[in-house]
């Protein structure tokens, strides 16, 4: 299965990577990211340092401590967290079980989901999930992630169908899925708005 590291060969640098942006929105006091990584203190200074010069980070000082976080304004931000989201949390989780999910077409993230942003609306979904699935197997790795996140994730499978019909009759459901900020986890992001 593809990695991270297929891509980025500084190891301390993709384990950075998923920290920052498993949660776009926080902010890391550089021990915290040390023990979230477990690596030296001096190599993580270092990975900071570069992600610092390329402009992916930024820091601030608080007291007698430096924080750091993902700049958003980063030209390959959206690519980055595409990449984070497939390679580690529930978008991994999916990737590996897809074969226990059954016969999946796509799988979908909204953005709000991914950067961990509070939804606009309380029925909102996270998680659109096209094909033949088992539903048992998707609702237990919904609640692994709900348990790590501390929140309800609304997640909504249909038949391929199904999805084909709403989409041919803009329904607003789907429609929200097609305009809106998304991350592919599984299938072809042409063929999904096409």
């Amino acid at each position: 299965m593809a990695a991270l590291t297929d891509f980025i060969v500084s190891k301390v640098r993709v384990k950075l990577f998923k920290v920052f942006l498993e949660n776009p929105k926080e902010m890391y006091h550089v021990r915290d990211l040390v023990r979230k990584v477990s690596e030296e203190i001096n190599a993580v200074r270092r990975e900071l340092l570069r992600m610092e010069e390329a402009g992916m980070v930024k820091k601030e000082s608080r007291g007698n401590r430096l924080y750091y976080w993902f700049r958003e304004e980063y030209p390959y931000f959206q690519e980055i967290l595409q990449m984070v989201s497939k390679a580690s949390g529930l978008g991994y989780a999916v990737r590996k079980s897809r074969g226990k999910l059954g016969k999946i077409s796509y799988v979908v993230f909204s953005g709000e989901f991914v950067r961990h942003s509070d939804r606009s609306s309380a029925d909102q979904v996270d998680v659109l999930v096209v094909g033949d699935v088992v539903l048992p197997e998707l609702a237990s790795l919904i609640r692994q992630e709900e348990s790590k996140r501390k929140r309800e994730i609304n997640y909504s499978p249909m038949s391929r169908d199904e999805y084909q019909f709403r989409k041919s009759r803009r329904d607003p459901f789907i429609l929200s899925f097609l305009t809106g900020s998304r991350i592919m986890i599984i299938g072809d992001e042409v063929e999904f708005v096409n």
